[in-house]
């Protein structure tokens, strides 16, 4: 059995704070030969990306792949949208959740799995401002335990 080889390239970590997680789904991404060097050298950004599904499709808007710097006259558009690679039943499932009032489909990272570029998208909720409150005092304590303990 040979070990499933991941490396990360970028990391959402804004919407683990703006959004609660309820599933994660691993997807495959359709991208060009230039994109795929710049996420080589690790120019991605996810921030304000979101997932869309359009007739019967997966789609990643607004995700930043820096353009490639060797690349020439046929270098790719840095926000354009990517579809996704998702099997029909998992986008039939999605479909139906992101109907639902207050769901949505956010990218958590950005990884090479195997030299294939993989993306793990989130269906997720977004959190109200005392959510995020929530959220920060438990952070904070966090931090403060481990504090004392170290002392």
């Amino acid at each position: 059995m040979e070990k499933d080889e991941e490396k990360n390239i970028t990391v959402n970590r804004k919407a683990r704070f703006e959004y609660s997680i309820i599933e994660t789904y691993e997807a495959g991404i359709v991208l060009t030969g230039t994109e795929v060097k710049s996420l080589r050298q690790g120019k991605a950004n996810l921030v304000d990306s979101y997932g869309n599904l359009k007739n019967g499709e997966a789609w990643l808007v607004s995700a930043h792949i820096s353009v490639y710097e060797q690349g020439n006259i046929n270098n790719h558009e840095p926000t354009r949208s990517r579809k996704l690679l998702l099997n029909r039943k998992e986008i039939r499932k999605l479909s139906g959740k992101i109907k639902e009032k207050g769901y949505t489909l956010v990218p958590l990272r950005l990884y090479f799995k195997n030299g294939k570029v993989k993306v793990e998208m989130a269906l997720a909720k977004g959190k109200k401002v005392y959510d995020k409150r929530e959220t920060i005092a438990k952070r904070d304590y966090e931090r403060d335990k481990a504090r004392n303990f170290k002392n």
